[in-house]
């Protein structure tokens, strides 16, 4: 070849890595993802119908790649990693940066009751600096919200449930605090970005579970919770947890739970750490006691039904609590809502004492 050959080969071979990115940043007015343009299209084919107009559906699968919005341009993605540190931290000049939303508003988001929704983006706005939070694929998978943010000072990266009821673009309702496969998807994608980035890993758990039933089981419910497991247990960042609320049954595995070794998981007094509510378990559990009982030919009323409903509930209410939680080291600590950033903020000093020795590898993921 000669000199031009080469250097243009070069310059091709170039813009193929550049293309090979972990995330793409497209604003929607200029988005074209085709994989060829329109004109080489028609000079295969005699004749092809192409518009610009991208019907709904398209949007909505455009949507999944991380659009961002106007507004949000002055938000800053964390800075390249130096060398000599794994973890980001901003300079002393600029660390103290508190949140714009009272830490001491959590008491008034949080509902009395765990069965009632709540908006988890008001809770993220009063734990991290200057309230700024830079949400990954919004309108995409919203029973999880994923985003980057800083706490003290420290680039994190942000998974909590989401517990309000969401509508998805196809107009399905999707029930806060379950984990459905496109929430799922999204979740194990960001959680592999900020393995690549090394940023830290804080999971808000609120969590009651998996979507089941045959709609879900058809859509890959498995395979996608699978894909969020694998990217969450193969994690070489810190990851810290703090149960907010819920943390039942294998939800509390995906959202990094005790089994899979966070740096720091610690929970408020209004968290539940159980396979299941109080009120589900107890009525599972009555029918099992119910059918004993009845197959020794003991006749169940009304009211010893009620009388065994209840002490079944009531010790199991016993047993799901942060404190009962906390006694057999399933977390590490109960807090004070408002000393989350204190918590997290040192567990990220401490965990950044010891350099990410290990290669991020997921293993094998089914797609």
């Amino acid at each position: 070849k000669s000199d031009s050959e080469e250097e243009q080969t070069e310059k091709e071979e170039g813009k193929e890595e550049e293309n090979q990115s972990d995330e793409e940043e497209i604003p929607f007015s200029t988005l074209e993802a085709l994989l060829a343009k329109p004109k080489i299209v028609e000079e295969v084919e005699e004749s092809i119908d192409f518009t610009a107009d991208y019907t709904d559906e398209e949007k909505e699968f455009f949507e999944i790649s991380k659009l961002r919005k106007q507004e949000n341009a002055n938000l800053v993605f964390p800075e390249p990693v130096p060398a000599n540190i794994d973890i980001q931290r901003l300079s002393a000049t600029l660390l103290t940066k508190f949140p714009v939303e009272k830490v001491e508003d959590v008491f008034g988001i949080l509902p009395d009751t765990r069965d009632k929704p709540y908006d988890i983006k008001n809770i993220i706005n009063s734990l991290v600096d200057d309230s700024e939070f830079d949400e990954y694929k919004e309108a995409y998978g919203q029973t999880i919200v994923c985003g980057y943010a800083r706490i003290d000072g420290w680039s994190v990266g942000i998974v909590a449930n989401q517990r309000k009821v969401v509508k998805s673009k196809k107009g399905e309702m999707q029930f806060g605090g379950v984990i459905y496969s496109d929430s799922a998807d999204k979740a194990a994608r960001f959680i592999m970005n900020c393995n690549q980035k090394k940023i830290p890993l804080v999971f808000l758990q609120d969590v009651s579970g998996f979507m089941v039933g045959s709609r879900s089981e058809h859509g890959g419910i498995i395979k996608d919770g699978a894909k969020m497991v694998s990217a969450m247990a193969n994690s070489v960042v810190p990851k810290f947890t703090i149960i907010v609320g819920n943390s039942y049954g294998a939800g509390n595995y995906a959202m990094c739970g005790k089994a899979y070794d966070p740096r720091l998981i610690a929970a408020w007094p209004s968290a539940q750490l159980a396979v299941m509510s109080g009120a589900a378990a107890a009525k599972v559990l009555l029918q099992i006691e119910i059918a004993s009982l009845k197959s020794k030919g003991e006749e169940i009323t009304k009211e010893r039904e009620e009388e065994l409903y209840n002490n079944i509930k009531n010790k199991y209410d016993e047993q799901i609590s942060p404190y009962y939680a906390a006694s057999r080291l399933w977390t590490d600590a109960v807090i004070n809502p408002i000393d989350t950033r204190k918590w997290v903020s040192m567990g990220i000093e401490a965990a950044n004492n010891a350099p990410i020795e290990k290669p991020y590898n997921v293993g094998v993921i089914q797609t």
